[in-house]
């Protein structure tokens, strides 16, 4: 297949390979697309996550977002990192 790039574009894909972080330029386009697969594995995953959250917000399964309720879900956070747990990434940054 061939593609024309844009010069930016192809002027990066040498410079990645100049600097030696890829032996030619297929492997920069190579991990270009295994790096958009993983960010569009990422957003279905958010958007799942979004879909039953909404489905939640319907059934009314929902809790006011309050000072109090955000700072009881960071101390527990906390309580689990020193308990050498990991707390849920989707609530804990």
């Amino acid at each position: 297949m061939a593609i024309q790039l844009p010069p930016e574009i192809e002027a990066s894909i040498y410079q990645q390979v100049e600097r030696g972080r890829f032996p030619d330029a297929t492997g920069v386009v190579r991990e270009a697309m295994r790096l958009l697969a993983e960010h569009e594995h990422q957003l279905d995953d958010v958007r799942a996550k979004i879909l039953v959250g909404v489905e939640e917000a319907e059934r009314g399964e929902t809790d006011e977002w309050t000072p109090e309720l955000r700072d009881r879900l960071r101390r527990e956070a906390l309580e689990m990192v020193q308990r050498g747990e990991v707390p849920d990434t989707d609530v804990w940054p």
